[in-house]
Formats: structure tokens, sequence, C-alpha cells
């Protein structure tokens, strides 16, 4: 039998396994790095036997997404198998590969501990070191029911029930089985790399109204060096972590007589909150942006007519009011529409481009709250362009390259995504259709890489996604560009056309930073909290040696205070490297030294952040130094400032 291996024809044995035809294909080394095989578009375990409807064949290295994806399955089942082993009560449930790991759900008396983890992992050592082969068999329901109840593992078969169907497959090594799809490594021996990370609760189904298990979270790599560096990463989003250096720098704080979910900005959190939506709003100005404003309640009705109230009510909270049912606004789309029909526009005033740095609230359950990347309330950065048909591929060019500028500003890269129609949403597919090949020309004319993402559009229409790279290479979903058919149906927006008729128009809804709480909860991770000069809601701080250069400090203050820059002045009685050190622990960017010596040449002596020292300089030199360190950014993106304090 003849079979297309990396480009070339292989003479294969009748019966020949995947792994057999790929021996013949790749070289000894190739092979070795080889964890399952590529048939058609099919991806299934080496041991898989070739059939003639398999006329390729291609390898799936270790190192490639979809080999580190089954190496991490593989790491889970090694981990049950583990669990089991030395838990012997307790019960498996699900466990997938996800981002850079994978994790195992179960069901135990009692949490399991950091000690116990280590126990684990020992244990799946000696799984691997046995180099135990993964067999897959195909039985029937009551087969596979009656398996694993003989083992008590009751959640097998509540999951079979779900999937439905009349036949499953079982995977096996050693003596643990677990119903599974695959596909697998061969051999545990292939799992050269994996570490255990932590213990949380999980509810099954997700459901909060269910029994909580016990999640292990793990990480498994091609080998011990990618091992080391994604480790190496971990440790430096710990020191990252936006919430602790939320804490350190006095930004913000949750608490629990507030609520879960609900963030509390302190006064210097609020300064860099009010520069960065200063700054959004005059960029939305510059391009042609109209600044409006909806209420935070609407009536329920509205929601029901939008398809929010069937296709997103667990995600919203309702309340009632004179007997009326209202909706707390999880997006501001509706209220946008409402603005636009307050009186009848023509084909000469499109596009509306209107912007709002909207306060939402979202119902998401207690268990994926997670500092201010997670929240019940935040404000969301969102636009509504309401255009002709013939407008829209050009406005998402616009937008595109407006979302590059501001990425750019930030020092962010991104990946973009194509996200297509979801199974629970509302329109015809003709409109749908039309949406998706929108997006998809302007993102072929706009000449940048974009993956599909199946599934994952809007359930009013599709969407382009902006994945921001922060500085450690993790990604965040930020921003956002939907065109949408179906509201405008809905609400019967219109305009008056060329010809004199009523016409439907394009809704594009985009958020470009996305959550304002989010956005800085990464920013801060990125920059680790040392903020840009524009940005960092206190660019300088003032320091003196002794109470005799008091009067001097607070000359100094007013002065560079004139100039619109953001100043402290930290006149306690301390030593200097204190005070330095205090200075440098909250990421300041600049520290302006006072002595005796400076005082009698009315100058500061200026110490930065980074290093570079500029040394003793005039306060009108010390002003302009950290506003052109402000604008830096700005000039190198073509775009003008002007913020200050």
């Amino acid at each position: 039998m003849l079979v297309e291996i990396s480009g070339k024809q292989v003479e294969v044995a009748d019966g020949a396994s995947c792994a057999d035809a790929l021996q013949e294909g790749l070289s000894k080394k190739q092979f070795k790095n080889v964890v399952a095989a590529k048939c058609g578009d099919a991806i299934v375990d080496l041991s898989t036997p070739v059939t003639e409807t398999c006329t390729t064949i291609e390898p799936v290295f270790a190192d490639s997404e979809e080999g580190l994806g089954i190496i991490r399955h593989s790491a889970a089942h090694v981990m049950a198998e583990a669990v089991k082993k030395l838990f012997p009560t307790a019960k498996v449930t699900i466990g997938p590969s996800i981002t850079d790991g994978f994790y195992y759900d179960f069901d135990y008396e009692r949490p399991f501990t950091p000690e116990d983890l280590e126990a684990i992992e020992k244990e799946m050592l000696s799984s691997v070191g046995a180099n135990k082969e993964f067999s897959r068999t195909v039985m029937s329901k009551a087969e596979a029911k009656k398996l694993f109840e003989s083992k008590g593992e009751t959640y097998k078969s509540e999951i079979m029930d779900d999937l439905g169907g009349d036949e499953f497959s079982i995977y096996t090594h050693g003596d643990f089985a677990d119903l599974c799809r695959g596909p697998h490594v061969a051999r545990t021996g292939q799992i050269k790399a994996f570490k255990l990370l932590s213990v949380a609760g999980a509810y099954w189904r997700g459901d909060e109204k269910n029994k909580q298990l016990q999640r292990i979270y793990g990480t498994a790599w091609e080998d011990p060096k990618a091992l080391k560096k994604y480790l190496t990463r971990l440790e430096e989003a710990k020191k990252r972590d936006h919430r602790k250096l939320g804490k350190q720098l006095d930004l913000f704080s949750f608490s629990d007589e507030v609520g879960p979910g609900m963030s509390l900005w302190h006064p210097r959190g609020m300064l860099l909150r009010a520069i960065l939506e200063d700054f959004e709003r005059k960029e939305h100005l510059k391009r042609g942006y109209q600044l409006v404003q909806g209420p935070i309640i609407l009536k329920r009705e509205l929601w029901e007519k939008s398809g929010h109230y069937d296709n997103y009510r667990e995600n919203m909270y309702f309340t009632e009011i004179d007997e009326q049912a209202y909706g707390i606004k999880p997006m501001n789309c509706l209220a946008h529409m409402i603005i636009y029909k307050r009186k009848i526009m023509s084909y000469r005033d499109l596009p509306q481009r209107y912007f709002e740095l909207g306060v939402v609230h979202r119902h998401e359950k207690s268990g994926v709250l997670h500092g201010l990347m997670r929240v019940r309330t935040f404000t969301q950065d969102d636009a509504h362009l309401i255009c002709r048909p013939d407008q829209v591929e050009e406005e998402i060019l616009d937008l595109i390259k407006f979302y590059k500028d501001i990425y750019a500003l930030f020092n962010y890269e991104f990946d973009v995504e194509l996200s297509t129609r979801p199974e629970k949403s509302i329109g015809s597919d003709a409109d749908w259709e039309l949406a998706t090949e929108g997006l998809r020309q302007a993102l072929d004319k706009s000449g940048m890489p974009y993956a599909i993402n199946e599934g994952d559009g809007a359930f009013y229409g599709p969407k382009i996604d902006f994945h921001l790279r922060d500085s450690i290479g993790r990604s965040w979903q930020c921003g956002t560009i939907q065109v949408d058919f179906t509201l405008p149906e809905r609400f019967d927006i219109v305009y008056v056309g060329e010809d004199g008729e009523r016409h439907r128009p394009v809704m594009i809804h985009r958020a470009m930073l996305g959550s304002i709480e989010r956005f800085i909860g990464v920013l801060t991770e990125h920059c680790a909290g040392a903020y840009p000069v524009w940005l960092a809601p206190v660019q300088a701080r003032l320091l003196n040696v002794t109470d005799a250069q008091a009067d001097f400090v607070k000359k100094a203050e007013a002065f560079l205070v004139s100039k619109g820059i953001r100043i402290e002045a930290d006149t306690r009685n301390e030593k200097l490297g204190y005070k330095i050190r205090e200075a440098q622990v909250e990421k300041i960017p600049y520290m302006l030294v006072i002595g005796d010596k400076e005082v009698e040449a009315g100058c500061v002596n200026i110490r930065s952040r980074d290093g570079d020292d500029p040394g003793m300089v005039t306060l009108e030199e010390a002003a302009q130094l950290i506003l052109d360190a402000a604008k830096a950014p700005f000039k190198a993106g073509g775009m003008s400032y002007s913020f200050s304090g």
C-alpha cells in the first residue's frame, strides 16, 4: 500500500500501523520525537492501523501544539493513575489538557495537600520510568458502564449518559483505565518533563449546586529544558502578579464587605485610570467618534428584544422598580441604538461612531473571579459604529490601524483570531455568512496573519479577537471587533438612502482595551508595575536629605506641578537611603534628591528607576527631562501627547 509521508511516497505492508509507516518515511532521530500521527485531517494514536482511506500520514512531533496537547493529556492520565494508587477511594471525573498544562478533577474526602502532590509526582515518575504502553479498546456502553461501576467510578456512567452513543473508547496503561477519546502517546516514557503545580476546588460540571471536587493542576513539556523555561516564566509571573503589585503600589483592593469581584480604586489607582480614560477619549475624538452615555439599568423588555434575555441571561443581574423589571446592563449596545434612533439619519450622516466608557455588570461564578482579570463590575471601552453596508470594510480597516497604533504605544505585540458562529446564536444564516465574510475580507486586505476560532463568536455576530502578548510571553484577549446585522433588524434602525428610501445599516461593536480593569491588570503584569512615564500616577518624587531643605522642596514641588508633572514630596524624617528604596519599590520613574548643595545651586539631583542617573540639573531641566520621557513613546508612534496631573 502506498502512502504519502512528508511529501514522499512510501510503501507500507498491509496491517501496518501509523508508527510502522512513519518509521519508513522518517529518520530514527525524527521518529524519536513523534508522539502521534495525522491521518488525513484526524490525529490518531501511533498504533492505529493504516487503511486504504488514509493516503497521507504526517508526524505529530512532541514540540508541536498538537503534540504538547497529547503529552499533557497523557500526563493527566498518569496523574490519575498515581492518585488512584495512593488514594484508592478517590473517584476520577475528567482530566483534559489545557493551555500550557493539564488538570484532573477528583472526588475525595479531603483537600489534597502540598505533601500529597509531592507523593503523586513521585508515583508518576515511577509510572513514566516503567514505560507502560497506552492501549485503546472500544466497548459497548453497557460493557463500559460495567467496567467503571466495578471500579466504583460513578462519574463515568454519568458522562456516558450525557455524551450519548452506543460505543465508547477506553484507554489503559498498566492497571489504570479511563474513558477517553484520545489520542495518547504510545508509552508513558514519552512523558519526559512534567510538574504538578497546585490544587483548587472545582464544582462538578462547573455548577455551584453540585459537589465540590479537588482539581490538581500540572504542566508537561517536550523536554526538561522547555519545562524549566516554563517554570522560570511562572516564577516571573508570580513576581508580576497584579494583585500583589496593586497592594504594593497602593492602587486598588477588594473587600468582602463590598462583595466578590468588585474593585475599590485608591487615589493613585484612580489617577492611573483617569489618565488612561482621558487618553482614550481624546484618541477617539480625534478619529471622529462622539461621546455618549447610557443608563446602568434598562427595561427587561429591551433585553428580551435584543436576544440577551434568551442567550445571555445567566450572566446578567435583574431588579424590579415600581413593578417594572429591569436588567442591569452587561454591555452598552442597546442604549447606543436608542440614541441613534433619536432622529432619522441620512446616508450622508453615516457612519455614526459612538464611544462610551460604560460601567457594566456581569455575573461571573465565584470560582473564576481573579483580581482585576475577572470581575463582576467593570468599565468597558465600548464603541458602536453604525454604517452603510458599503462602509463596513473601510471602518474595520481603520479600526485595525487604530488598534495597532494603541497597542504599539504599550509595547504589545498581538495575535488575531476570526471567531465564527457559536451554537447558541440569533440571526439568519445569510446574515452570519455576510458578516463573517466581511471580517475575513478586511483581515485579508490588512495583510495581518490570523487564525480561525470556530464557534466562538458573539451570539449576535462573528468577531475579530486581538490577543496581546505580554513581556513574558503570555497571551491576553483584550480587543474585539464584531459585525452585527441582527440587532439593527430587531431594533428597526434605519437610514434614508440616496434613493430616498429607508435602508438597514450595519452595526459594528468594538472594544479596544476591553475592560479597563482587566487591561490595567494585564498592563501591570506586562511592565511589572513600572508604568510608562506618561501613565505613571506619580512621575517623580522629591526627597530631602534633612529638614533644612524643606522650603526649597516646597518651591520645587510648586514649580514642577506648574509644568504639568505629577509630583510628590517625601519630607519625612527618615534616612535618604530608606526613602530612595521605598520610591524604587513603588516604581516611581524619577527621584529628585535635594541636599544643601542642591539648594545652594537651585538644582535637584535626579535618579531614575532604570538606573540612568543624569545627576544635578536645574528645575527647568528636570521638568523638561521628565516631559520628554513622557512624550517619547507618542513621538515614536506619530501621536501627540497632552497629559498632566
